[in-house]
């Protein structure tokens, strides 16, 4: 006989009503296990959508999450291991030199990565640009390459919070996705099964963002580094802009070359920037006293990306996929640029073949869009602003409807913008 009923529970929230732990760890497990019907953890992911979760029920919610599965651990290496999430944005392309560059500072980086789907890019997509690099490593893989190379990108595990796949899926197909609980949950139920010492959170927000408004990012963030420290792991959140792609790439191969030129020394500004932002807050964490900024220029983190990609199969001797196709998107009058637009930059590359609109689509390796301008630059009517890359041609159309909002031209420099915004934690 089941101790709760789904339907006494989804009542309770609906209601507003604080759920009692051994009741969330019952509907969790019942849930994973088919106990729960899909249409009853919908209805109770509505009712925390409109409701609510507080910070205790929150962290019975993420912890029953977790004990649905198994959870890593670095027992062996004689380094102190921290991790990176980023909630996602158009053109982040950081994870590629930021675990190579933490490893080189000392720390073991265990990166657990995504795919795109939507607007937003996946790193494990922008890796297989690579020819014969491989995402999914077996634990004893993963712990091996930590100890010889100090930093790992690859795929999740299936046996990770295996209940948050199941009602992200929910959740994707409910309209309860924007919830920050539910959102905070199942960031943090993979990210402290991951097992890492150590966790710093980019929390992004603006138009490319899941979080447009930088209150809602600051309450996201704020719930999981509670999270985070509850479980045990230290946890650092930085607030970061996302009205604007990062870099001047945005797309799989495009964003990796990006990528390999930071390592080289170069890269654009602000790739630069938080990358070394985000690294800062990483080899604190992982109580080292080391610069970042001077193992970047040293040349060391990009022999450990060397080392990470040919550990995984990749052949750094292989050239990067290039689309067939071109076309650019220039100037409709004289000025200066005062807003490239991230979200209608994103959905523009999704439309030329880089992201995908469901889990099981394939994307194009080299499409994706170069930007030639940023804001604050002074355009003449006609000049090329962005450069679209595709393999599909009949693909222009749909993604020059996705730009015609992307880019404003107006008499006066835009204000100047931080990057990083805020720091939680």
């Amino acid at each position: 006989m089941n101790p709760y009923s789904a339907v006494e529970l989804i009542r309770a929230k609906r209601d507003g009503h604080t759920l009692p732990d051994a009741a969330i760890a019952w509907l969790i497990r019942a849930y994973t296990d088919g106990q729960v019907a899909d249409e009853q953890m919908s209805a109770m992911a509505m009712a925390i959508f409109f409701r609510g979760l507080d910070d205790t029920e929150l962290a019975s919610w993420t912890a029953a999450m977790i004990d649905t599965g198994e959870r890593m651990s670095y027992t062996g290496l004689r380094r102190p291991t921290v991790d990176k999430h980023s909630t996602g944005g158009v053109g982040d392309k950081i994870t590629l030199p930021l675990a190579p560059l933490v490893a080189a500072c000392g720390a073991a980086v265990p990166q657990l990565s995504g795919r795109a789907l939507g607007h937003t890019g996946g790193t494990l997509d922008k890796l297989e640009s690579i020819k014969g690099w491989r995402a999914s490593l077996t634990g004893a893989e993963i712990l091996a390459q930590l100890k010889d190379v100090g930093a790992v990108v690859c795929a999740a595990g299936a046996g990770l919070a295996p209940a948050d796949q199941k009602l992200y899926a929910l959740r994707d197909v409910t309209g309860t996705v924007e919830s920050i609980p539910l959102i905070a949950s199942s960031i943090m139920s993979k990210k402290i099964a991951e097992g890492a010492d150590g966790l710093v959170l980019d929390v992004k927000f603006g138009s490319g963002a899941f979080m447009q408004g930088l209150d809602e990012a600051r309450e996201l963030a704020r719930r999981m580094v509670a999270l985070g420290q509850a479980a045990g792991v230290q946890a650092v959140a930085l607030l970061t802009d996302m009205n604007t792609p990062l870099g001047l790439t945005v797309g799989n191969a495009l964003e990796v070359r990006e990528a390999i030129e930071v390592l080289a020394g170069g890269g654009p500004a602000d790739v630069v920037e938080l990358t070394l932002a985000l690294a800062g807050e990483m080899v604190q964490l992982a109580g080292l006293d080391t610069d970042p900024a001077k193992v970047l220029a040293s040349g060391r983190a990009m022999d450990v990306w060397r080392r990470m990609i040919s550990a995984q199969g990749g052949d750094l001797d292989a050239a990067l996929p290039k689309a067939r196709h071109t076309d650019e998107w220039t100037a409709a009058a004289s000025g200066i640029i005062t807003c490239l637009d991230a979200m209608a930059i994103g959905v523009a590359s999704w439309r030329l073949g880089a992201g995908r609109a469901r889990k099981e689509d394939t994307v194009q390796a080299g499409a994706g869009i170069e930007l030639l301008a940023r804001p604050g630059d002074r355009v003449r009517a006609g000049q090329p602003l962005l450069r679209l890359h595709t393999n599909t041609p009949e693909a222009f159309a749909a993604a020059r409807e996705a730009l015609s909002v992307a880019v404003t031209i107006g008499d006066r420099a835009p204000a100047t913008r931080p990057l990083v915004v805020d720091r939680i934690g």
